[in-house]
């Protein structure tokens, strides 16, 4: 048997909003839109993809999950995901940290990493 790794499922707030965020930081785009459930990706066959899910209560307190990313040049990266709506974050990650942490605009943190190759990198 195997298995494979198919939505990153995001409780939000403001549904739309969150899912809009992702899909441009991502470049990837709608798949699929209705009140209570947007999924988002690359392409419809192109696993995994993210869900947002409306839920009623912001978010409290630090993720136990995160996103991190890997860009090109990550601090290219940076300036253009906060014009989009992120914010930074200091989670104690110290001055001499090689990623960046940031939260999206209901608070959700992730990092965005140096340039990496591979998943040991």
């Amino acid at each position: 048997m195997s298995v494979r790794m198919y939505h990153l499922v995001v409780d939000s707030h403001d549904l739309p909003a969150q899912a809009r965020f992702w899909a441009e930081v991502l470049d990837w785009r709608i798949l699929y839109e209705d009140e209570h459930e947007i999924v988002i990706g690359a392409d419809e066959r192109a696993l995994p993809g993210m869900c947002f899910l409306p839920v009623s209560e912001r978010k409290t307190v630090k993720n136990r999950l995160h996103i991190d990313l890997t860009p090109d040049d990550r601090d290219a990266e940076v300036e253009r995901i906060i014009a989009l709506g992120a914010t930074r974050v200091d989670v104690g990650q110290g001055e001499d940290a090689t990623w960046v942490v940031l939260a999206d605009p209901e608070g959700n943190e992730f990092c965005v990493l140096r340039p990496k190759a591979t998943l040991i990198d």
